[in-house]
């Protein structure tokens, strides 16, 4: 393919495999999923590897199972296939080095035979002269016979596209307007290195024509590298795509995003219990407005509404206490038997439950998972909320015990509690509850020296779900063993 059919939406998401990509990687992907789907559009992955000082062979695999688990599917790239392949750039060298050889020919580029020592020196130079460090174009004029010498000699050499040297470069970008870089501010940039394998600035340029991509949308950071890719599209004769820079992703602080502000790569906020609807709702969110004040939004609502046009200028703020909000909504959405598929990996994981569970103990789940579904924020959090239910004992918080267990009355209070319920036949919340509101009426004492002492007892804690529901779920037989310990 040579250029996007006239109308087609066709938009890429392009990463670099060299380590886990950061959350804002998976916002660019997300936003151009959405472009696509909304215009009825072709969302491309495409691997872009030609860095091999920094590849990391794992991170191929990782790049796609984090598309995957955020449902966002890729038309054409790897394991899918295409009309455009190969869609990892390590295997389109030829193309690449073919489209420099043209250039050159052309006049649009030469060969550079500087060393690198001859590079760095020059660099210290401009630096101690308080001058923008750039290649200072020693090699743009040799003569034919002067790249003749060099080349016999075997001397290695890059390939640098030749800037024009007067001028200004204009773009137009769909989210900010027209943006000018007067050419003098721009370098002579490396096209291809001396090992064959191209810069970002060559191949991305090369396969965003022959992908047919009408649409380049990434984030702000690359606005600097635009008006190089603009002069090199029209130096190959290549018609322009149309160009969108997404803001930059902030902490609450105002400062770059990191690690520091809750920041983490695309999977490991699966490991730490987001759900994945809810944060792609909480990533469409960065840096574009649906109207009307709205923040949860369904895939397909997300789909319908999108549009550049809405995308902001500013940065964009990322609050982990917002995103921790809306998965806590979006968990308490799941139907039951969703919410025991979701957190039975983190059960595993604590050693709760074993793997696969008989039918009773997924029943048992169930039932416990019910009772706490409207206080997880995230599923990570299930094993720590719930693990007196599945221990043979529940771990005693000390001051609990010190203020409620340990006390002259707790024999007589938990005795009678024990005694209340131990003729029940349904061990139903209701049946508990006026069992344990007898007690209390015949002690003549306050509820809560009856509700806390027992629900220590049995919990090992002084706060989770309604003390009735937790016993009745809890089983007649291990509440008894439990109270009984401390008669």
């Amino acid at each position: 393919m040579s250029g996007a059919p006239d109308g087609a939406v066709r938009v890429r998401f392009a990463p670099s495999p060299t380590g886990a990509k950061h959350i804002g990687n998976a916002r660019t992907a997300l936003f151009n999923w959405l472009f696509a789907r909304g215009h009825g559009g072709t969302f491309i992955l495409r691997i872009e590897d030609t860095d091999r000082a920094r590849f990391i062979e794992e991170a191929l695999a990782e790049i796609q199972d984090s598309l995957r688990w955020l449902g966002l599917d890729w038309d054409e790239g790897p394991g899918v296939g295409g009309d455009c392949g190969p869609y990892i750039q390590s295997e389109r060298l030829p193309r690449y080095q073919e489209a420099a050889r043209r250039l050159v020919e052309t006049g649009g580029a030469y060969p550079c035979y500087c060393s690198a020592e001859r590079l760095e020196e020059m660099r210290r130079e401009q630096t101690a002269r308080k001058e923008p460090t750039r290649y200072d174009r020693r090699c743009r004029n040799l003569t034919a016979d002067q790249r003749r010498a060099f080349d016999d000699a075997g001397e290695p050499c890059v390939i640098r596209f030749a800037i024009p040297l007067g001028g200004e470069t204009t773009f137009h970008d769909e989210i900010r307007g027209d943006i000018t870089y007067p050419n003098d501010v721009l370098d002579d940039f490396v096209l291809l290195k001396s090992d064959g394998f191209p810069t970002y600035h060559l191949a991305a340029t090369y396969d965003d024509h022959a992908m047919g991509i009408s649409h380049v949308l990434r984030g702000e950071d690359w606005i600097p590298s635009t008006p190089r890719h603009v002069l090199l599209y029209r130096a190959m004769g290549y018609e322009l795509p149309k160009f969108g820079h997404f803001p930059l992703i902030n902490g609450t602080d105002g400062r770059k995003l990191s690690s520091r502000h809750g920041a983490l790569s695309t999977l490991e906020y699966r490991e730490a219990g987001y759900l994945p609807d809810a944060l792609a709702n909480f990533l469409a969110l960065l840096g574009w407005a649906p109207g009307e004040d709205r923040e949860l939004l369904t895939r397909a609502e997300m789909v319908e509404a999108f549009s550049l046009e809405h995308v902001t200028h500013s940065p964009a703020v990322f609050d982990v206490n917002k995103l921790d909000w809306m998965n806590g909504v979006y968990i308490r959405q799941l139907s039951l038997d969703a919410l025991v598929e979701q957190c039975l990996p983190f059960l595993v994981q604590a050693g709760l439950v074993p793997e696969p569970l008989s039918d009773d103990q997924r029943r048992y789940a169930a039932a416990v998972l019910a009772l706490e579904q409207e206080r997880l924020k995230k599923l990570s959090e299930a094993p720590a909320a719930t693990d007196f239910f599945f221990r043979e004992e529940p771990e005693l918080d000390e001051k609990a015990v010190k203020k409620w267990l340990d006390t002259e009355k707790t024999p007589a209070v938990l005795g009678a509690v024990v005694e209340a319920l131990r003729p029940l036949e349904e061990f139903s919340a209701a049946a508990v509850e006026g069992a344990v509101r007898g007690v209390i009426e015949r002690l003549g004492v306050n509820a809560g020296e009856v509700i806390h002492r027992t629900r220590v007892a049995a919990t090992g804690r002084t706060v989770g779900p309604g003390l009735f529901e937790t016993l009745s779920v809890l089983g007649k037989e291990r509440v008894l063993r439990r109270l009984g310990r401390f008669v």
